[in-house]
Order: C-alpha cells, then sequence, then structure tokens
C-alpha cells in the first residue's frame, strides 16, 4: 500500500512540477552565407530544398514527404511521416523582401503548432546574407512541459546544424 502512496505522490509532483514549467519555447539562431539575400531567400522559400538542409528531416531517410504549391508563395507546403519524425507539415505563410513566415504543425506523436520566421538581411559589402531563424511554440501540459529544457538543447544544436547545411549548400 505505501507503494501505492509513493507511485501517486511522485505522479501529483511530476504534474505540478509541469504546471510551473514554461508554456512556450522560442529558439533563435543566426548565420552568414556568402551569397546575396535573394538566391538565399530562394533556397529556404522552395521546400524542395528542404530535405537537403534540414537536420531533422535528415534523421530519418525512410520518411515520406510530400511537396505540394508553388515554391515562394503562400500555401508552399511540406508534409512529411515517417517512425522517427513522425508525422507533420511546414506550409509558408507568406513572404516579402526581407522575411519568410512559416506554419510548423506537428500531428505524431503529439499535436503541437509553432511559427518558423526568418529574416534575411544584406551583410558587409551586400554579397553576403545574415539570416536569423526563429522558432516558437507552445509546450503541451504535461509531457512536452517536462521535456522542455531537453526539446530546447536538442532544437538549438539542430539550427545549428541546419544553419550549417544551408550555408554549405548555398556556398557550395
Amino acid at each position: 500500500m505505501i507503494f501505492v502512496y509513493i507511485f501517486l505522490g511522485l505522479i501529483v509532483s511530476l504534474l505540478l512540477i509541469a504546471a510551473f514549467m514554461p508554456r512556450e519555447y522560442s529558439i533563435e539562431k543566426n548565420i552568414i552565407i556568402n551569397k546575396p539575400v535573394a538566391e538565399v531567400m530562394n533556397r529556404v522559400g522552395d521546400l524542395n530544398f528542404y530535405s537537403q538542409w534540414n537536420p531533422w528531416q535528415q534523421s530519418d531517410p525512410t520518411a515520406k514527404s510530400t511537396i505540394t504549391g508553388e515554391a515562394g508563395t503562400s500555401g508552399h507546403k511540406y508534409a512529411w511521416q515517417g517512425k522517427k519524425v513522425g508525422m507533420g507539415s511546414l506550409t509558408l505563410l507568406n513572404k516579402d523582401n526581407r522575411h519568410i513566415h512559416f506554419e510548423l504543425e506537428f500531428l505524431k506523436p503529439w499535436k503541437a503548432k509553432a511559427k518558423d520566421n526568418w529574416l534575411f538581411e544584406e551583410w558587409g559589402d551586400g554579397s553576403e546574407t545574415k539570416i536569423t531563424w526563429q522558432n516558437s511554440g507552445g509546450l503541451p501540459w504535461p509531457m512536452a512541459r517536462l521535456m522542455g529544457p531537453m526539446i530546447n538543447k536538442n532544437l538549438n544544436h539542430q539550427f545549428g546544424v541546419g544553419l550549417d547545411n544551408l550555408k554549405k549548400m548555398c556556398e557550395g
């Protein structure tokens, strides 16, 4: 009987801890790419290139993906389904001469939405681009909140790798 009380106490404690953990996350990374803004924006805004630089998509080579819509325009969409990456989509919402805004939606392993925003700035003599990649979203209670610190650490690493891959692809 004591084991049951200890177990219930542990569960209640974890739920309380989760209630006080951050409800959202926000990641931001940047890099300088030795190519003009328009060229770099075209690579990010064309989701046909997405799996070539995004480390998360590269982590599950057996995942199936579908790309719909016209590259660089509102509604352009990359949808995926795989054992390791789950199921979800990335949809281009809007684009101007300095920004690209995406909606990131996860359906499995749990439902969640995130904002994926990109800022492109001329750098140096104008032949370089400073890219800022920002992603933010909610952390559903209780599991995602409990995993929040691990999610932040993992996303920070993936963003660094992704920007390095994008740089190699653009400059290569």
